[in-house]
């Protein structure tokens, strides 16, 4: 049972990332395609956000980058993993494509959808985002994870943090959702 297990547990840390990969002998017509779908659901997630968190809009206004990540998929059983696509906004205009991909290990079982949109509030954070080679959620400039309790007290005047990440559209049923230890590399795109 125990071999099982294991094998059970690498296997899901490996899949979601492999799924997710795009074929390297894609085109240039189907990247800028993938780009241009990606740009669509980026701009949805981030009106999703402001519907819901108004105080993520002037976040936004304030922010030096935008980092959006509209659909990331997580799954585990008891070693788990999540990944997703996103870009990078910066004064209104795409600059960068990344993905985000963890690997976890514990208690865990499921599958689970989401997105996530990291404000990066000052310009060394988004520095080191930009020329990091896999910027690690956790390590670094000081991020904080916003909740819907914690979103309603957010103003202009109270942020004092390097980044804030909101969390949203969560779909599926998973034990426990963090980013903590979340590594984001740029995309070659």
């Amino acid at each position: 049972m125990t071999k099982y297990l294991r094998m059970m547990a690498i296997i899901s840390i490996f899949a979601i990332p492999a799924g997710c990969q795009m074929d390297h002998s894609t085109s240039a017509s189907d990247v800028k395609a993938a780009n241009a779908e990606l740009n669509r659901e980026a701009n949805a997630a981030l009106q999703s956000l402001y519907t819901k968190t108004p105080q993520a809009r002037a976040l936004a206004q304030r922010a030096k980058g935008i980092l959006v990540f509209p659909d990331v998929l997580k799954a585990g059983l008891i070693a788990g993993a999540h990944h997703g696509e996103g870009e990078l906004i910066e004064n209104g205009k795409v600059t960068g494509y990344y993905a985000t991909t963890a690997a976890s290990y514990g208690l865990q079982a499921g599958v689970q959808r989401f997105g996530y949109v990291m404000f990066f509030m000052t310009s060394s954070a988004l520095n080191d985002l930009k020329t990091s080679n896999g910027f690690e959620v956790g390590v670094g400039p000081s991020i904080v994870v916003v909740d819907s309790g914690m979103a309603k007290s957010i103003t202009t005047s109270t942020t004092q943090s390097d980044i804030y990440a909101f969390i949203f559209d969560q779909k599926g049923l998973m034990a426990g959702l963090g980013l903590q230890g979340s590594k984001i590399t740029k995309l070659s795109r």
